[in-house]
């Protein structure tokens, strides 16, 4: 699965198939779906920096393992943790209060039939069409970071933090 690729489905559907108005659910899915090429992308973050990317000498059940590994609440947990997240360049920060930003856009999306009376949320294509760039630029950048400091990010966000 291709990061990017989700954007593009993203983008489609907050488009709409039809004149006017896209599908309230299209835009819903829209917004899911571009929080989903953030956690795709960190996923295979994860995967590629510690077992190895493309072209390497990786164990595929290794790679999938690592990539599976990533669990949406404690990652959540991770990137909300300023003095932690401070410790990573700019980028990643961005990329981690993106990814925070459009877990709970996506929430309300998927959960709240309410959504427009959730605060910062706005079905309107304009809107969602606004998420999709800002989730794309999030990706793009942090894909642009040195793999020490990607892979630094990996470690933290997959794995417990000792103190002692």
């Amino acid at each position: 699965m291709q990061p990017l690729d989700f954007i593009t489905t993203a983008r489609r559907l907050a488009m709409g198939s039809r004149r006017g108005r896209p599908l309230e659910t299209d835009l819903r899915r829209a917004i899911s779906t571009a929080y989903y090429a953030l956690f795709h992308c960190l996923a295979n973050c994860c995967a590629d920096t510690i077992v190895g990317g493309p072209g390497s000498n990786r164990s595929r059940q290794a790679w999938n393992q690592a990539y599976r590994a990533l669990e949406h609440g404690p990652v959540r947990r991770r990137c909300i943790n300023r003095n932690m997240v401070a410790r990573f360049p700019l980028d990643i920060q961005k990329f981690a209060e993106s990814f925070v930003y459009m877990q709970r856009m996506r929430h309300a999306a998927d959960y709240d039939p309410d959504a427009n009376d959730t605060p910062d949320l706005a079905l309107s294509r304009s809107f969602i069409l606004n998420l999709i760039d800002n989730a794309e630029d999030a990706i793009r950048s942090f894909n642009q970071v040195a793999i020490a400091d990607r892979r630094a990010f990996a470690v933290y966000v997959l794995l417990a933090v000792r103190t002692n």
